[in-house]
């Protein structure tokens, strides 16, 4: 998932290590929100999302319905500008590449985000199916499932993704402090894992 180009997101102030952005420019977001916002019911609809998604964003109408509903949390069909707040941060993640550290600094609304069926557990299924807003796959969660699934069921829980994103927040600071970093979130928690 990716912004496209000469989207004024592009321009905004992203702060990458706590993948937020600064209140001038969540002050920004919110204006633009309430531009799109066109029924001033401080929400948006399906549609309105879906436009707001192809216009910015690369991605196809399947994926941006699966994400619509995945921030939709009480099923009212509309979002609210908390959830806008979250999209907006997840995509500049991804086109600054830093979505693992989004991942280990938000590990709640993420986990929320991918326990699709609200059953307090990610299983494989729900993993693959959402995985593409953080640019993962579902070979990554197996390594996760081998690494973290302590209660053996296939599934991480809440305390055992809590586990997976802390031992990757401190595998990225190990390598902040030698020389050569390695990118990708699965492979910097399976060498740490190695090195224990």
């Amino acid at each position: 998932m990716k912004l496209k180009k000469r989207v004024f997101f592009e321009y905004l102030n992203f702060n990458k290590f706590h993948c937020l952005l600064s209140l001038t420019n969540t002050k920004i977001i919110y204006d633009y929100f309430c531009l799109l916002d066109i029924h001033e019911k401080k929400t948006l609809n399906d549609i309105q999302f879906y436009h707001f998604m192809k216009h910015v964003t690369t991605m196809g109408k399947k994926h941006i319905m699966l994400t619509f509903d995945m921030l939709d949390w009480d099923g009212d069909g509309e979002i609210g500008f908390e959830e806008f707040y979250m999209i907006v941060c997840i995509l500049l993640s991804s086109e600054h590449d830093v979505e693992e550290t989004f991942i280990c600094h938000h590990f709640l609304p993420v986990f929320e985000l991918l326990d699709m069926d609200g059953s307090k557990t990610i299983n494989l299924k729900e993993f693959k199916t959402s995985g593409f807003l953080f640019n993962l796959k579902g070979s990554d969660f197996k390594k996760i499932l081998n690494l973290f699934d302590i209660t053996g069921d296939e599934c991480l829980n809440l305390s055992e993704f809590q586990k997976f994103t802390m031992m990757c927040m401190d595998a990225q600071k190990e390598f902040q402090r030698k020389p050569g970093k390695l990118h990708r979130l699965m492979d910097i928690c399976t060498y740490f894992v190695k090195e224990d």
